[in-house]
């Protein structure tokens, strides 16, 4: 996110002066249309999301909506429904399971649409944090809330926390701004139908005025509860035969749709300098109301002609240069023809003939998503201008006869047709919503041009990047010229959990699919659309904690990595780098061609490796570079000491400039012999160029040295040091010298006589020994001579306390604070043995977890990690760079520091990627979007409700023609909710106490009595449940219960029974007896002494006593529990 999108939510808010609002992101789940792709796909292709369900199939809303009941109305039949709605990936927000099933689908719809319209837009979510973002959303309906409410415990749903905040309409505007930490306006705005459309323009109105600084604008709509629809049925504004048909002379009502859809907006001068995609412009807004007109829900014509105009007023734009209208059209005999007249009285006014008003609409397509509906016309406007294209308007084909059509400055779209040119000015599109509570709204949006002349486009405009220096280096210069094309690029791919990194891997398999003819064309990682594609991800998404690397040289490499991390062939597991160690490392790492390909494409490498070379060419006379490069044969020797040890210096000093400009920075830092040179300069001891000369002087001066030989001895350094000390004793000359403990091998060092004799005897004890490729003894009495030049070497030098945690060669420990290391320790660095494994023990002291390994190649950190302390978890460790092989048996070159990046960004590196562009100009596009991991979070309304019941105890009532009355109900273990609470033996069993409240709850329902007798009540049978599935989802099985009451004419007393049925069985009889309604109450008999009773009764306890159920079989849950 560039810098005009880091927002503090303190600055005062600036007036934007009307400027025109840019479109930068667009998600939507719709009917028929999870994704922005398929939505176009949809309306492309001419398709029709609206379905008819049948009560009670399998997967069917209708089960939801009304149930196994009849449908109370046809027109009930018809629906445009999202897939999966009851469906939710409440971990991604970390939402709580017990939250997230009281949570509005409205609001989860918002929360995964907001996240992907903002990556849509290239934005990371992340980044919006206490940034003065604003949040509106347009939404109607509380239909969940209803459900909440008739679940098997209303007492309990009704009274949460969560059931409030996750019903409220208020809540979800709320919500999205709670999640992602926004702290500009959130507003839910309901205007019905006009809902949506409306909290567009109250975000442009905020984004114009300087309340806020990027907008989240949408609507939304779940359809949840049957008797809404049931109104809207009788109400005679549904289709009954299930269709939209704006316009047409059929149009008998619209069908009613769900979804969401979500824009991101941002004033046009802010998108275009942050280098956004632009879908589309937003030139002008306006809303009204009908006023007293003929009827509050009737459309009023002057009202809908004025918020046109006041739109167009808005936008500075006459309606005449219109030549798209997104069309509310719902299909009502009464709003089809106002509507369109309004539309042909304001954009006839100086229209060319030639060019009448194409108008078309969604609903065709997917309903009418009331709250939503607007929101879906902007985006199918949005899409027409980006596309050029008009989609087919379904269902006209007798154009409604009370409109003069012939006469009409417009034509219904009932074809797929290319939107026309317009002598080279944007094309224009108008968008109405109106709702049925006399709202109306209208948007114009203008198609995008970029400044640069290059039309619309697919994508953004490309926007250069700044390359980023590390603080001590701030003042250096970047080179002018232009350089290679990065050879490798790295993708970062994260996600919340290892299912969904698969996903996205697979989604990025099927993008590079979609365009094999692009991708395979460019080919190379620097291709334009890789690059962008790179840029993107790293960029525009959240980085969570299950990460995969992908670091490519091309489209096929990109292709078998991607495919490794989707078929999960290498586990991925969260990690974390807390604590990093840059080890520097030592001579005998060095390679020919090392840094080459960072200083041909690197800026920053380039720089820094510059400016040492500069200091080198004023020491030597010779060019460095050309020496590490291996293009200047016999100039130098990389293998000479004398450049050696300054190549060393100015790559990893590059390096750590590179690591620094992608925004990982050390911790602590250690070298390892010369290594500790630049390990010292990036802690602040000394300047670049003092580090430089202090490299070359040392390399000079131990180059010059007497020769010798040094070698590796694989045992315990105490083995090693006894060794040593005996052939010391032996020897008549400077003897040999421990110059590394390197922890699993020692280095030994001398004179090579001494150095083949040592080995000789400790080979023949059957030690492992390797004698190490130099012809210097370094660390040991040889380099004494040059001692007292390599402390003189630094006279002058300006050397300053540490500003890092340095491990000192010398001890293994770290350097004291305010401690200088001056020219008396470097002498005595020089020739103290490198006490790496020390620093090691000190590293794991400090708590380090990661370390980088800065040099040519990878050394130290397997040597760190070998060494490390047996109590203490070994870090991660990874090479900035690798050598090629050396037998050149591989094609591939040697593993740059983009693998290195890589590696780091999959071990938790918090990674600044604008680094790994510094100096290009990339551009933003479209990439797969988060596949979140949904799961059901939902509630039940009790099943006896569902099944259209009506007593909550008794269900439904039915009379027959020989004078009964029967009552009818379904039980389920679970509902009522207290027969879980009654098992017997391990199965559910109602009470026999059931019984008797239904037989004289159906009496007194039925006579309307106050009291009543019964008599002679037999129980017969136990109603035992069937043994429940243990399949996760399988039906619950329960059985229907019927109360029958003969209530036959002059019968005094009425015979009642209780049966009950199960799905394979016939009915069972579990309760027969009389009642006598209105009977009075028999007297009272003697009266009791209650506390004389209580006298004679002994203390029990209440435990033991439900314990002692129990063991006999009956086990009471809480209900049941009152004693």
């Amino acid at each position: 996110m560039s810098a005009n999108e880091q927002s503090s939510p303190l600055m005062q808010p600036q007036s934007a002066g009307g400027e025109p609002i840019a479109i930068v992101g667009m998600a939507c789940r719709f009917p028929g249309a999870n994704d922005l792709d398929s939505f176009w796909k949809l309306l492309e292709e001419g398709g029709n999301a609206i379905t008819e369900n049948v009560p009670g199939a399998v997967g069917g809303r209708m089960g939801t909506l009304f149930g196994e009941a009849e449908l109370p109305n046809e027109a009930c039949r018809f629906g445009a429904f999202v897939d999966d709605i009851e469906q939710f990936d409440a971990a991604f927000f970390r939402i709580s399971p017990v939250e997230a099933q009281l949570l509005d689908p409205q609001q989860r719809m918002m929360l995964e649409t907001t996240w992907l319209a903002l990556e849509d837009a290239g934005i990371d979510p992340e980044r919006l944090r206490e940034t003065r973002t604003g949040v509106y959303t347009g939404i109607s309906n509380d239909e969940y809330r209803m459900l909440v409410l008739d679940t098997t415990r209303p007492t309990e749903a009704a009274g949460s926390l969560y059931a409030l905040s996750g019903t409220n309409l208020n809540g979800t505007s709320g919500r999205v701004s709670f999640v992602l930490g926004l702290m500009g306006p959130a507003k839910a705005v309901d205007a019905a139908c006009a809902s949506a459309l409306v909290a567009v323009h109250d975000a442009v109105a905020d984004l114009q005025a300087g309340k806020a600084d990027i907008a989240i604008a949408g609507g939304v709509q779940a359809i949840l509860n049957g008797r809404i629809y049931e109104l809207r049925a009788d109400a005679m504004m549904l289709s009954p035969d299930g269709q939209c048909k704006a316009f047409d002379a059929s149009a008998n009502g619209y069908v009613r749709g769900e979804g969401c859809g979500v824009v991101v907006l941002k004033r046009l001068s802010e998108a275009e300098a942050d280098g956004d995609r632009i879908w589309a412009v937003i030139r002008g807004a306006a809303v009204n109301h009908g006023g007293a007109s003929v009827g509050l829900t009737v459309p009023h014509t002057p009202a809908l002609e004025a918020v046109i105009k006041a739109a167009h007023a808005d936008a500075g734009i006459p309606p005449s240069e219109v030549d798209y209208l997104e069309a509310h059209g719902t299909g009502t005999a009464v709003g089809d023809p106002i509507e369109i007249n309004a539309a042909a009285t304001v954009y006839s006014e100086g229209r060319d003939p030639d060019h009448p008003l194409l108008v078309g609409s969604v609903k065709t397509n997917i309903g009418h998503l009331e709250s939503a509906a607007g929101i879906a016309g902007l985006m199918k406007a949005a899409l027409v201008l980006k596309r050029g294209v008009i989609p087919r308007h379904l269902h006209f084909n007798d154009p409604n006869p009370s409109l003069d059509w012939e006469h009409l400055p417009l034509q219904v779209t009932s074809e797929s047709m290319e939107l026309p040119q317009r002598n080279g000015r944007p094309r224009l599109a108008g968008v109405n919503s109106f709702g049925i509570s006399g709202t109306n709204a209208h948007v114009v949006v203008e198609e995008y041009c970029r400044p640069d002349g290059d039309g619309a486009g697919a994508e953004g405009a490309a926007q250069i990047v700044a390359a980023s220096l590390p603080a001590p280096l701030a003042a250096l210069p970047l080179p002018d010229e232009a350089l290679d094309p990065r050879p490798t690029r790295l993708l970062p791919l994260s996600a919340k959990s290892e299912s969904a990194l698969r996903d996205l891997a697979r989604g990025y398999l099927s993008w590079l699919d979609d365009r094999t003819a692009e991708v395979d064309s460019e080919g190379a990682a620097s291709a334009p659309l890789l690059s962008d594609a790179a840029w993107t991800a790293a960029l525009g998404r959240s980085h969570f904690d299950y990460r995969a690397g992908v670091a490519f040289d091309d489209v096929d490499s990109l292709r078998a990595r991607l495919g490794v991390v989707a078929e999960g062939a290498e586990p991925v597991e969260p990690r974390t780098a807390s604590k990093v160690a840059f080890v520097y490392t030592g001579q005998g790492s060095q390679w020919a061609g090392m840094g080459q390909a960072l200083y041909e494409s690197e800026p920053v490498a380039r720089a820094v490796l510059d400016r040492c070379e500069a200091v080198f060419r004023a020491a030597r006379g010779a060019s460095l570079l050309d020496v590490m490069f291996g293009r200047a044969a016999g100039q130098g020797d990389l293998g000479d000491t004398a450049w050696e040890q300054p190549a060393l210096y100015a790559l990893e000093c590059a390096l750590t400039a590179l690591w620094s400009s992608v925004g990982v920075r050390p911790s602590v830092v250690v070298g390892h012999s010369v290594g500790e040179i630049a390990a010292a300069q990036v802690a602040g001891v000394f300047s670049l160029e003092d580090g430089m000369r202090f490299a070359e002087a040392r390399g000079s001066l131990l180059s010059g040295m007497e020769g010798g030989g040094m070698a590796a001895v694989f045992a315990p350094p105490e083995q090693v040091a006894a060794a040593v000390e005996a052939f010391n004793a032996e020897s008549d000359g400077v003897g040999l010298s421990i110059a590394a403990d390197n922890g699993a091998h020692q280095v030994v060092s001398g004179p090579v006589a001494d150095i083949e004799t040592i080995s000789e005897r400790l080979e023949a004890e059957e030690l492992r020994v390797r004698r190490l490729n130099t012809a210097k003894a370094f660390h040991s009495a040889l380099v004494e001579p040059v001692l007292e030049g390599l402390e003189a070497s630094l006279e002058g030098v300006e050397i300053r306390s540490p500003e890092l945690t340095v491990i000192s060669n010398v001890t293994g420990r770290p350097v004291e604070p305010d401690t200088r290391l001056d020219p008396a320790y470097w002498k005595r660095h020089a020739r103290h043995a490198v006490a790496f494994a020390g620093g090691v023990e000190s590293l794991a002291e400090l708590g380090v977890d990661l370390v980088v390994e800065i040099g040519p190649d990878s050394v130290l950190g397997t040597m760190a990690t070998l060494c490390w302390p047996s109590g203490k978890a070994a870090p991660a460790a990874l090479a900035s760079l690798r050598r090629p092989p050396r037998d050149g048996s591989s094609p591939e070159p040697e593993a740059g520091f983009v693998d290195a990046v890589a590696a780091g960004y999959e071990a938790g590196l918090d990674i600044a990627f604008e680094g790994l562009f510094a100096g290009e100009a990339r551009r933003r596009i479209s990439l797969p979007s988060y596949p979140f991991q949904r799961e059901l979070h939902w509630v039940e309304a009790t099943k006896q409700r569902r099944l259209g019941a009506g007593h909550p105890l008794l269900g439904a009532r039915h009379e027959s023609a020989r004078g009964e009355v029967a009552f009818e109900t379904e039980v389920f273990p679970s509902d009522p909710a207290w027969l879980e609470d009654h098992r017997v033996f391990g199965r559910y069993v109602a009470p026999g106490a059931l019984y008797g409240a239904m037989a004289a709850t159906a009496s007194l329902v039925e006579e309307g009595s106050s009291s009543l007798v019964i008599e002679d009540m037999q129980l017969h049978n136990p109603l035992v449940f069937a043994e429940q599935s243990s399949d996760e989802g399988a039906p619950e099985e329960g059985r229907r219960m019927q109360v029958v009451l003969d209530t036959a004419e002059g019968a005094s007393a009425r015979q009642v029974t209780v049966f009950s049925k199960g799905t394979e069985e016939g009915w069972t009889v579990h309760l027969e007896g009389r009642v006598l309604p209105g009977a009075p109450m028999p007297e009272a008999g003697e009266r009791i002494d209650l506390d004389e009773l209580k006298a004679r009764l002994s203390q029990a306890d209440v435990s033991d006593y439900y314990r002692a159920k129990a063991a006999t079989g009956i086990n009471l849950g809480p209900f049941f529990r009152t004693l």
